[in-house]
């Protein structure tokens, strides 16, 4: 029986290389090379024959699906590695068995809970449009808003020329200058928090992710990471297909 082809980016993906995205900028670049040609997007590969690799590396698909969270501290970039010579959070998960990368973004001055994983299929089932899967973020914010502030932003603001998904928002704790707040976000964009802060002329003095989906940060220490457990990953996926589902009707 002949072997069945599947697409490069997959293929990559599958073995723990990058994202489906990020290896489709790796193959755009020239750093992908099968049987020892440069690769294109929309080739395709066999698993057991071809030889694939990424800027001379090649690549072997043996590696066991590994899904973690990281509490990412401030001041480190979600990246493997960095041009400008910045911290990243590969630097923390260098005590992974298999090599994982990160799922969405939490920019250099925010914190929190961050999903990793070298399974591509999961990581873009987390990352397509249609799955909005809550993320829960603690927000510290000076000064304090208003109640027409807040109702505006749980409604939807418009930043970067389109307006917001409906989030969920309420008061944690009220002091003379600052506010603490909780916000839901069913949306992935770029720094959307601090950009909503930013029209309102507000400070975003901490913001610190706390869940995503039914995964909570809990007493995870900073810096440190666990291993999703198996009903973590399960309800994720599961949630994600009710929500493409209900998407879809």
């Amino acid at each position: 029986m002949a072997e069945n082809e599947i697409r490069l980016q997959k293929y990559m993906s599958e073995s723990g290389v990058s994202s489906r995205r990020k290896a489709e900028e790796l193959i755009i670049k020239g750093k992908v090379k099968v049987n020892g040609q440069i690769a294109s997007i929309g080739d395709k590969v066999k698993p057991k024959k071809d030889v694939v690799t990424v800027d001379g590396k090649k690549i072997i698909n043996n590696t066991k699906p590994m899904y973690i969270m990281l509490h990412k501290p401030r001041g480190y970039v979600t990246t493997m590695s960095d041009e400008l010579g910045r911290r990243c959070v590969a630097n923390l998960v260098k005590n992974v068995k298999e090599r994982v990368y990160p799922i969405g973004r939490l920019d250099r001055n925010s914190e929190g809970l961050l999903l990793m994983t070298n399974d591509g299929e999961f990581a873009n089932t987390m990352m397509h449009p249609s799955n909005h899967v809550g993320k829960r973020y603690r927000v510290t914010i000076r000064p304090s808003i208003t109640k027409d502030q807040i109702d505006l932003i749980a409604s939807g603001i418009v930043i970067d020329g389109r307006k917001t998904a409906p989030c969920e928002v309420s008061v944690l704790n009220t002091d003379i200058d600052k506010m603490v707040l909780s916000i839901v976000l069913y949306e992935g964009r770029n720094r959307q928090i601090r950009k909503i802060f930013e029209k309102l002329n507000i400070e975003v003095a901490r913001l610190k992710r706390t869940e995503y989906g039914p995964v909570k940060l809990g007493m995870l220490p900073l810096g440190e990471w666990r291993e999703l457990r198996a009903e973590e990953v399960q309800r994720l996926m599961s949630l994600s297909s009710e929500k493409r589902s209900t998407n879809f009707d």
